[in-house]
């Protein structure tokens, strides 16, 4: 555990059954970070006994990322707060990363990169590069941090069933000026490869455009269960 200077940084993790990525996961942030707080909604294996082992400090919030997530960032103390994926990990150098950004700039992401070595792999990459530049929205998975002072100024993750990752980074920018960090966030490509990596892109970015439109996550979120096990 280490921090620079007066500056540190805590990192959130929303878990629900992740007790075989969890320690992973863990174990890509737990060095740098002055804490690792674990979300719990309501996991029946052995999530939390994981979590607990490998160093994180282990909460339980009501089941949903966005307020699992808020629970996180109610709690932690660092001056920068990462909110990571349970099934992705952080490359070397993404705290030095964060440590060495400019005053002026609220939060962030990381750049995203797929657990595989399938050749999808390169296409799913590109796309999120594509959404990013053009765009400006990293999702969830890239790991969005911020400083702890502009999370409660930008209003906190929402209690939405889907883009509350989106909803906050909306907000979060009106605050100041957001960067994607060359550092990857590498996330497992279990969902990719169960409905394949065109399939699970397309949909990703209709459902996006559809959010950007107007559409309400809760009718969002109900389309997206109902694709996804088609």
């Amino acid at each position: 555990m280490a921090q620079y200077g007066v500056v540190s940084v805590s990192v959130v993790i929303p878990t629900l059954h992740e007790e075989c990525l969890l320690p992973a996961t863990i174990a890509s942030v737990r060095q740098h970070a002055v804490e690792v707080l674990v979300v719990d909604g309501g996991s029946t294996d052995r999530t939390r006994e994981r979590a607990a082992a490998a160093g994180a400090r282990v909460l339980e919030s009501p089941r949903g990322r966005g307020p699992q997530l808020d629970r996180g960032a109610q709690e932690a103390q660092g001056d920068w707060i990462v909110f990571l994926h349970a099934d992705t990990r952080l490359e070397a150098g993404w705290c030095a990363a964060i440590l060495g950004l400019g005053e002026g700039v609220v939060g962030g992401a990381f750049r995203f990169a797929l657990d595989t070595a399938r050749p999808g792999r390169r296409y799913a990459e590109w796309a999120v590069a594509l959404r990013c530049r053009v765009l400006g929205l990293p999702f969830g998975d890239q790991a969005i941090f911020c400083r702890r002072e502009a999370y409660g100024a930008a209003g906190g993750f929402p209690p939405e069933p889907l883009f509350e990752d989106l909803t906050f980074l909306r907000r979060l920018r009106r605050l100041g000026p957001t960067v994607l960090l060359a550092p990857r966030a590498t996330t497992s490509a279990r969902r990719w490869e169960r409905d394949g990596v065109l399939v699970t892109t397309l949909r990703n970015n209709a459902l996006l455009l559809l959010f950007l439109a107007g559409v309400s996550p809760r009718r969002l979120a109900a389309f997206y269960e109902v694709s996804a096990s088609t």
